[in-house]
Order: structure tokens, then C-alpha cells, then sequence
């Protein structure tokens, strides 16, 4: 008997088989739940079908968070095929790579539109399609941050402050659809080497900062992601909303 068994849940920002999404899939799976897997374009679908379907899968859907009408098209498909859904993970962030370097101050309009765009506003797009699906069934959502949310960390920049945005996001999410029993939580995951960190200028100094720093003297894995994670969509966790819970070695509680 698994944790999950019976349950149906779908994963957005699965980019290989390093990713955080594809670690929490790998668990959710191993406990039961059913997955669907979106892609966003034909390039990340050259990836992401293989790992879909090695756990399974049926419902593997293009999706780009900016397009309302192609989230639609992802839920109305999941509706049709299963009827209900119990979990959804949010792994979803971008900003240009130039706006990841040097001074917040020099970030662009449009490089703030796109960062909050993909990278919080899409919680809220995918929230509210989740909704009528997920209502009275004790299910749950789950969005991935970043320390860079609450402090300052060097070439951050706009991601921290979408990172921040996201997290009130989850935050006022859980409030709205706390009575429907659908609970919102957010992982703050300390650095990993995943393809979208990497871009990170300076990424290598914050893992070894980290390294020497936290409580633990390591690093986090994909793994101790993936543990929380299904902590959070599990009944386990069926009196927690609205946290930010820091999965980061201790890093976070250090002072100076």
C-alpha cells in the first residue's frame, strides 16, 4: 500500500531526468499516484515524453503557462480523462539570462513581465483551473521557491522578487481554497544543479557557501525535495497550508 495509492496528479516543469518536478514525479509514482506530465515546446517534449511514459503515463500535454488557452485545452483534457485530480506540482520559473547577472537595477520591463509571468503568475492561472477538479477531495499544491526570496543573493535579481511573489501567491491561494479542503504549500529548496540553476551566474560559489555554512555541511538532493514534497500531497500533511517549509541543509536559519 502506498501513500498515494488511487490518487491522480499532474506535474508542469518537468526539463530532464535532473530536474526537481522529475525527482518529485519519481516518488509520487513509487506511492501510487497516477501522473500526467505537461511540456512547454517541441524541444523539452523531446525529453519529457521518454520520462512521462517510463512511469506510465497517458495524459502528456504541451503547455505554455502564458497561453490561457492551452492551459484550458490540459484541464479540460485531465476532466475528461479522470474526472477529479488530488495533486498538482508547480515547478515552473524563467527570466532571461541577462537579466541573472549585474544589478536588479538594470532589470528590464518586459524581462519583469516575462520572470513574474512564468514564474508566479502561473500558479495562480493553474490554481484556478486545479480548482473545481481537486474540491472536497483533501488534495493539495505545491510550488517551488528559493531563499533568493526573502534576502538578497548576487545575480538573483528578478527571479528573487518573482520567487517572492510567488510565495504571497501560495500564500493568499491557500486562504481562497482552504474551505474547497484544497491546501497550497511551497517548498523553499536550497541549490541543486538543475538545468535552470546552472544559468544562475556565480552558481558554483552558492553551493559551495552553502556547503560551509549550513547546519548539515552539505548540500541538498533532489531527493530531500522529493521527500517534502510528498509529505505535502500525502495525507500526512492534511492540517499544513500556506507554509513555506525550507528544505536547505538548516542553510536558512544561520545568521551572519
Amino acid at each position: 500500500m502506498g501513500l498515494l495509492d488511487g490518487k491522480k496528479g499532474i506535474i508542469f516543469g518537468v526539463a530532464n531526468d535532473k530536474s526537481i518536478a522529475w525527482a518529485i514525479a519519481r516518488i509520487l509514482k513509487k506511492e501510487g499516484m497516477e501522473l500526467a506530465f505537461t511540456y512547454a515546446g517541441e524541444a523539452l517534449e523531446s525529453r519529457v515524453r521518454p520520462l512521462a511514459e517510463s512511469l506510465g503515463s497517458r495524459i502528456i500535454l504541451p503547455c505554455d503557462v502564458t497561453d490561457d488557452g492551452q492551459i484550458d485545452s490540459v484541464f479540460d483534457a485531465v476532466g475528461r480523462e479522470w474526472g477529479s485530480l488530488d495533486g498538482l506540482v508547480h515547478s515552473l520559473a524563467f527570466a532571461r539570462k541577462e537579466e541573472l547577472k549585474g544589478e536588479y537595477l538594470t532589470t528590464s520591463r518586459d524581462g519583469f513581465r516575462l520572470a513574474l509571468d512564468v514564474s508566479a503568475y502561473s500558479l495562480v492561472a493553474l490554481a484556478r483551473r486545479a480548482a473545481p477538479l481537486m474540491e472536497g477531495r483533501g488534495g493539495g499544491i505545491i510550488t517551488l521557491s528559493y531563499y533568493g526570496s526573502e534576502k538578497v543573493i548576487q545575480n538573483y535579481n528578478v527571479m528573487g522578487v518573482a520567487k517572492a511573489a510567488l510565495e504571497a501567491s501560495a500564500m493568499y491561494l491557500a486562504a481562497d481554497l482552504g474551505p474547497k479542503n484544497i491546501r497550497v504549500n511551497t517548498i523553499s529548496a536550497g541549490p541543486v544543479k538543475t538545468l535552470a540553476a546552472m544559468g544562475i551566474t556565480g552558481f558554483k560559489t552558492i553551493l559551495d557557501s552553502v556547503e560551509s555554512r549550513s547546519p548539515l555541511r552539505r548540500n541538498i538532493t533532489l531527493d530531500d525535495v522529493a521527500g517534502t514534497a510528498l509529505y505535502l500531497l500525502s495525507g500526512l500533511s492534511s492540517g499544513v497550508t500556506g507554509e513555506v517549509i525550507h528544505v536547505d541543509a538548516g542553510y536558512s536559519i544561520m545568521g551572519v
